[in-house]
């Protein structure tokens, strides 16, 4: 549930093709209560969860088989256990920091009691760090901060430095900046160096999981509505997660789509994604779903094929229904004629005696 919340708030973009992220997302609420710890921690490696902390456990565990030992640390679960404990302390504080700026104080003494102020209540602070390697061996670190669903801070990676959203950010911003403190410094030498060096050994040692490829499958569609003509491509059965699908249109022209396209996981741990755009066609026009993902071994691109009209149809029907018509009314006119002594011609003498 903090991981949904986190992915909501942070919108965060995954891993580009030929790469891998390693992405942490920490959660503090201001109480405990709604289902959820107080503070939880989880760890991800290509969107796979490696690892969960929270406060009812107070143990940092693996959450996948080949991470329950790290490549030459021995020490290192109990390291993250007191590690995570750490942040769980910080979080409280920070938590109770954001609401001050808010003035949502949790507890206002008034004569002597300690009525709840009216802003208090359920509130939250969230984090969400990482870095993503490359192929061609470039890096990319991230971090941001979130309070109560919407962007606090997030750490300008070209200047290193951190830049307040919003108003009430920006004591923290000055603070974490002072050269006293000099947190995006540290966080520099983090997201470039600890933190690609143990994505490195995370996957190796999950290298069956993560380096797997599955082939897309691909199929298009089309339905017409008066003059507009709305195209549908449809990728499933692929992994990993990281996939560029758009339309093509008479293979130069790149087609918006207006609805917005999510990738979704399957059951089977693959993943499956439509993209939708709404075309004008003309004669001689053609439209292309391009897919483009590390499992082929170059890009596919499949032609959509407009079937024939409903009204060419409708006409072809009518066509061979009047035929059988005409075919049984001729039919039914002869067995008629034969079996009507009535309408039979006459024989006279002269033709019955040849």
């Amino acid at each position: 549930m903090c991981h949904l919340l986190l992915l909501l708030i942070l919108g965060l973009s995954g891993a580009y093709c030929g790469s891998h992220t390693l992405q942490y997302y920490y959660t503090g609420i201001s109480e405990p209560g709604h289902g959820l710890p107080v503070f939880v921690a989880v760890g991800y490696v290509d969107e796979i969860q490696i690892k969960r902390y929270d406060s009812n456990s107070h143990i940092a565990r693996p959450s996948v088989q080949w991470m329950e030992t790290v490549e030459g640390d021995p020490g290192y679960w109990e390291r993250e256990t007191q590690n995570l404990k750490d942040h769980e302390a910080i979080f409280k504080h920070n938590v109770k920091t954001v609401m001050s700026r808010f003035n949502q104080t949790a507890e206002t003494k008034r004569k002597g009691t300690n009525n709840r102020h009216p802003n208090s209540g359920f509130h939250s602070y969230q984090e969400m760090y990482g870095c993503d390697l490359y192929d061609d061996g470039s890096t990319r670190g991230y971090i941001q901060d979130g309070y109560d669903g919407r962007e606090f801070t997030t750490l300008d990676t070209d200047r290193w430095i951190y830049v307040p959203i919003m108003t009430e950010a920006q004591i923290t911003a000055q603070r974490v900046n002072s050269p006293e403190v000099g947190a995006a410094e540290n966080d520099k030498n983090y997201l470039q160096g600890r933190c690609i060096e143990y994505l490195r050994k995370y996957i190796r040692a999950g290298s069956a999981e993560l380096e797997r490829k599955v082939i897309s499958q691909v199929k298009v569609s089309g339905h017409q509505s008066d003059a507009v003509t709305k195209l549908h491509c449809r990728v499933y059965g692929f992994y990993p997660k990281a996939v560029d699908v758009k339309w093509v249109k008479n293979g130069e022209i790149d087609l918006m789509s207006e609805e917005a396209a999510q990738v979704l996981p399957n059951p089977d741990g693959t993943y499956q994604l439509r993209v939708t755009v709404e075309v004008i066609r003309k004669d001689g026009d053609s439209f292309f779903c391009h897919v483009d993902h590390s499992s082929l071994k170059e890009p596919l691109t499949v032609l959509w094929e407009p079937k024939k009209s409903q009204t060419n149809l409708i006409i072809i029907v009518a066509v061979v229904g009047v035929l059988l018509i005409i075919a049984a009314g001729v039919g039914g006119y002869f067995i008629y004629r034969k079996k009507n002594h009535y309408t039979r011609p006459q024989v006279t003498d002269e033709q019955e005696m040849h």
